[in-house]
């Protein structure tokens, strides 16, 4: 106790008629992650859906597997894997409409080429070819991102000015537990919250900032927990259940085109490779906790009830292996293919109306390569 306190000078006490704006107890999150498979529930997920959710599943893994193989061969400069989070990558994409848009960070190659980006193209960033690789109207797919968390406030405002606009539209962000930590995380959640912007924030926990846990991050009881101090609902789901991540996203983009405003979902996952292929992961964990979470693999844990159910046939698994297999030999002809780049293709699309600056820069560029090219013809001096 103070001295003022002793003396009775000290009052404290809240201002008159003071109660919260909203009761945060519907906010909070589940104590523990939301899951589906394995369990009772299990039962009324939709078996079309399910399917779907471990054609992509498969497809996904074979992905990450080759575009791996790609930068060992030299075709790619980096690639992050998402072996190990292709549930919320899957699920990402399925839950959305088509008129809606995905902010996707640069981990999440599968939740992109789920929307239907060619796979060529969503790894034309990563290959170092192109400012991003593909038209972000042809499916409404935002750059993929590679600094952190700078999506976020972008999907807001696409979000905020399509209910201006009076557009039925939904934007979906996806960003990593390392993301929840820069600033622009915590400007979207309260732009978002503030104007009700009918955006769905999904966090995928993969335990990882590239080498810092997430309990050097953050002393919150979970990443979910963030959204109560935004006013926004925060759910906990089990990111490894493909099932569970789709309903709550789902569940969170349906709440959003009603006028429900924004809601935060955090999937606890777990990334299986490396950081990228320039990480060595060994460095900070050991293969023990890696094993434990392969046993909480996604695509097993699907599979499961797939065979349960009676929905997964050898026919059915063997068609799926094959179309995954055949994407892959498509993706390894066409990437090992040589480029025909033209640098000056560098100032397009960098603004809607070029600069002057772009200008200047445009015409230095071609005359270097204009007189690179008068040496090369003329041979040595």
């Amino acid at each position: 106790m103070t001295v003022m306190e002793q003396r009775g000078a000290y009052r404290p006490s809240p201002p008159p008629a003071w109660q919260p704006r909203t009761d945060p107890t519907p906010l909070l999150p589940d104590e523990r992650p939301y899951r589906v498979l394995g369990t009772e529930t299990a039962a009324e997920a939709d078996p079309e859906l399910l399917r779907r959710l471990y054609t992509q599943l498969v497809r996904g893994r074979r992905y990450n597997a080759q575009a791996t193989a790609l930068t060992k061969q030299g075709r790619l400069a980096v690639y992050p894997s998402s072996t190990g989070q292709e549930a919320c990558e899957v699920a990402a994409a399925l839950a959305l409409e088509e008129r809606d848009w995905l902010f996707p960070s640069y981990r999440d190659t599968l939740a992109v080429i789920a929307r239907g980006v060619d796979p060529v193209e969503a790894l034309t960033l990563l290959r170092g070819d192109w400012h991003t690789g593909y038209d972000p109207y042809a499916h409404r797919v935002a750059p993929l991102s590679t600094p952190l968390a700078t999506q976020l406030p972008h999907a807001v405002g696409l979000a905020h000015a399509a209910r201006l606009k009076g557009d039925d539209v939904v934007a979906l962000a996806m960003v990593g537990d390392g993301g929840t930590s820069e600033g622009d995380f915590h400007e979207a959640l309260n732009f978002a919250a503030v104007w009700q912007a009918p955006v769905v924030f999904l966090v995928q926990n993969n335990g990882f900032a590239i080498s810092v846990p997430l309990a050097k991050q953050t002393a919150a009881p979970s990443l979910a927990h963030k959204a109560v101090g935004y006013g926004m609902p925060g759910r906990l789901v089990d990111g490894n259940d493909a099932a569970a991540v789709h309903e709550v996203l789902a569940a969170a983009v349906r709440r959003a085109r009603e006028g429900g405003g924004p809601t935060l979902v955090e999937a606890v996952t777990y990334r299986i490779d490396a950081h990228t292929n320039a990480d060595d992961a060994t460095r900070y964990r050991g293969d023990t906790e890696v094993d434990t979470w392969r046993e909480h693999d996604p695509i097993v844990l699907l599979e499961r009830e797939l065979t349960h159910r009676g929905l997964l046939d050898e026919d059915f698994a063997g068609r799926v292996r094959e179309d995954a297999e055949a994407m892959a030999a498509d993706l390894r002809a066409r990437m090992n293919r040589d480029p025909e780049l033209d640098p000056m293709h560098l100032f397009d699309q960098v603004y809607a109306e070029t600069t002057g600056q772009l200008r200047e820069q445009r015409a230095l560029l071609r005359a270097e390569l204009e007189a690179e090219q008068q040496d090369q013809e003329g041979g040595p001096r």
